[in-house]
């Protein structure tokens, strides 16, 4: 795939018609077009390594940057690496209704950190955020929440080395000195992040959405001779 910017500053991009990606500001996956791209003559006197590339989204308009790595520097032609960095991602959404506030705002920062790459200050706070999490629902939801642990690893089929990582910031020592946090990856922290979102679901969202349908059950069934007829008139 060529990807490279001529002598007339114009970007060539074999694949630049069907470009797409989740745009960071509307979260729609929407074709993008290059509005903003480096002078050919500024980059050939000063030689950068990267470049850095605007584009439009063809969903909201908002602007989105991506990096390129520069691959060679020819007499007609700045060649690219067809490989890019967004330098922003969309933010994972969640729902926080049914959350403590303290284990809500340790999830939302880890949030921001696996949206912005940052994988190692992501694992430090979903480890803060499970920690949370068990000092509010004591043992035995701790327990209940390793078995689920346990289910989801049969269910999604997540292999031996990424459990063994996934486990260990979820349920490290509570009592160690400082975080003894795994690196992760791209993949594991992805996954590491739905594992997340289950053991959130399973611990607070399903059991507040239930109670919540539940409550309103009642409501509605709670006293029958209240309700209103059809005609607007209650019932004697």
């Amino acid at each position: 795939m060529a990807v490279f910017i001529d002598s007339s500053g114009r970007l060539h991009h074999d694949q630049g018609r069907g470009l797409a990606l989740n745009c960071p500001h509307c979260q729609v996956l929407a074709h993008i077009t290059p509005v903003s791209v480096p002078g050919f003559d500024e980059l050939q006197l000063h030689k950068p390594s990267h470049v850095g590339i605007v584009y439009r989204c063809e969903s909201c308009n908002a602007p989105i940057f991506l990096k390129f790595q520069v691959k060679l520097y020819a007499g007609s032609r700045v060649e690219l690496s067809p490989s890019f960095v967004e330098l922003e991602r969309p933010r994972e959404r969640f729902s926080f209704t049914h959350l403590p506030e303290q284990t809500e705002a340790f999830f939302k920062e880890a949030l921001a950190c696996y949206s912005s790459a940052c994988y190692t200050a992501f694992a430090a706070m979903c480890r803060r955020t499970a920690q949370s999490v068990f000092d509010d629902l004591g043992e035995d939801g701790k327990l209940r929440l390793f078995d689920e642990l346990a289910q989801v690893r049969r269910m999604a089929e997540i292999d031996e080395a990424t459990f063994h990582a996934v486990k260990k910031v979820i349920f490290g020592g509570d009592d160690e000195p400082r975080p003894n946090l795994p690196a992760l990856d791209a993949s594991q922290a992805g996954v590491l992040l739905e594992v997340m979102k289950d053991l959130l679901y399973e611990a607070y969202v399903r059991r507040g959405r239930l109670q919540q349908a539940m409550m309103v059950r009642r409501f509605f069934v709670a006293d029958p001779g209240d309700k209103v007829t059809p005609l607007g008139k209650a019932r004697s």
